[in-house]
C-alpha cells in the first residue's frame, strides 16, 4: 500500500512539475537547478532547430523588432560566429566577446534562448532566469550609429538582455536604462561580472588572473599564454586604446576598458604574435613582452566544467 501511494505521489508530482514547465511560470525554480556538465552542442543541430521552428512574424513584447531580420541575425550568427559585433561607440565588448562559446561549442543552446526571449519575452539560460525589463523591450530595434549594430536585431536584444540583468560595481550609478546607455556605465562590465556571466550562463570553470586596477603578476607571459591556450578558451581584459596604438614604444598610464578572445601566440624574433577575436573579425598584432605586459590586465581561462564538479 504504502510503495503504491508512493508510485502515485510521484506521478502527480510529476505531472504538476510539467504542468507549471509548460505554461512557464516557475521559471526562476529551474534556473537555479545546477549544472553538472557544460552543455555542448552542433552548428547542425542549431540550424536544424531554426529551420524547422515555425516562426513568428511579429512580437508582442519586441516592438521595434523586425522578426526577418531578427531570425536572419540568429542564423548568420550561427554559420559565422565570429562575425557577431558589439556595434560602434558602445560598451558591448564583453557580451559580444563571451559571446564566443556558445556560438563555437554551444550554438543550440543559444537560439533556442533567443527564440524564447523573442517569442515569449522570458527565458532560461544556464542557471538564469530572464525577464528583460520595458525599457529594453522598447529600446531593443532602435539604436542608430552603430554601424551594422543598426541592423542586427537579435544582437540587440542579446546585448541590451544581458546588460540589463547582470550587474557590478561599475554599474551601481546607472542600474536603469535610458536612451544612450549602451554608451555609457550602465552598459560597462568589471572583471569580475564578466567571469560570473561565463559561469552562471555557460557552465564554465574559469581560472581568472588579474583585476579592474591592477596587471596580472605574471612572469612569462608567453609561456603561460601558450599552456593556457592548449587547454581551453582565453579572453584577456586590456586597454583597448593602448592595444590598437601604432607607436609600441610609447607606454602610459592607462585602466583595462575591453575584453578579446586570444586565438593564437607565437614568438616572431624578440617579439610575440598575438591573434585573436576583436570588432567582428581576427586580428594580428606583434608585441614586445614588456608592452604586452602593460597591455594586459586579466587573463581568464575557460575550460568546460566536469560532472559533479562544485
Amino acid at each position: 500500500m504504502t510503495s503504491l501511494t508512493n508510485h502515485i505521489s510521484r506521478n502527480i508530482l510529476s505531472l504538476f512539475l510539467s504542468v507549471l514547465f509548460y505554461f512557464g511560470y516557475p521559471n526562476y525554480l529551474f534556473a537555479a537547478e545546477k549544472l553538472d556538465t557544460t552543455p555542448f552542442s552542433t552548428v547542425k543541430q542549431a540550424l536544424d532547430f531554426l529551420t524547422k521552428h515555425k516562426k513568428q512574424t511579429t512580437s508582442l513584447y519586441w516592438p521595434e523588432i523586425n522578426a526577418v531580420r531578427y531570425y536572419a541575425n540568429l542564423r548568420k550568427n550561427i554559420e559565422n560566429p565570429l562575425g557577431i559585433y558589439e556595434g560602434s561607440s558602445t560598451n558591448f565588448c564583453s557580451y559580444a566577446a563571451y559571446s564566443f562559446l556558445p556560438l563555437h561549442f554551444d550554438p543550440l543552446n543559444y537560439v533556442r534562448f533567443m527564440v524564447d526571449i523573442f517569442e515569449k519575452g522570458k527565458a532560461i539560460y544556464g542557471k538564469e532566469y530572464f525577464e528583460p525589463s520595458l525599457e529594453i523591450r522598447r529600446a531593443a530595434g532602435t539604436l542608430n550609429f552603430k554601424g551594422e549594430l543598426d541592423i542586427r536585431d537579435a544582437d540587440q536584444v542579446w546585448f541590451l538582455t544581458l546588460a540589463d540583468h547582470f550587474k557590478g560595481y561599475v554599474n551601481m550609478l546607472d542600474r536603469q536604462y535610458h536612451t544612450g546607455d549602451e554608451n555609457k556605465l550602465w552598459a560597462s562590465v568589471n572583471y569580475a561580472k564578466f567571469n560570473r556571466m561565463i559561469r552562471r550562463l555557460f557552465n564554465y570553470e574559469t581560472e581568472a588572473v588579474g583585476s579592474d586596477l591592477f596587471r596580472p603578476g605574471i612572469r612569462d607571459i608567453y609561456t603561460y599564454l601558450s599552456e593556457r591556450l592548449e587547454t581551453g578558451t582565453v579572453a584577456l581584459y586590456l586597454n583597448n586604446p593602448r592595444l590598437y596604438k601604432k607607436n609600441h614604444a610609447q607606454v602610459r598610464l592607462s585602466v583595462p576598458t575591453h575584453f578579446i578572445i586570444l586565438l593564437q601566440i607565437e614568438e616572431v624574433g624578440d617579439k610575440i604574435a598575438i591573434t585573436y577575436w576583436d570588432y567582428g573579425f581576427k586580428s594580428r598584432q606583434e608585441f614586445t613582452e614588456k608592452y604586452l605586459k602593460k597591455l594586459i590586465f586579466g587573463v581568464t581561462h575557460i575550460t568546460p566544467k566536469s560532472r559533479n564538479a562544485n
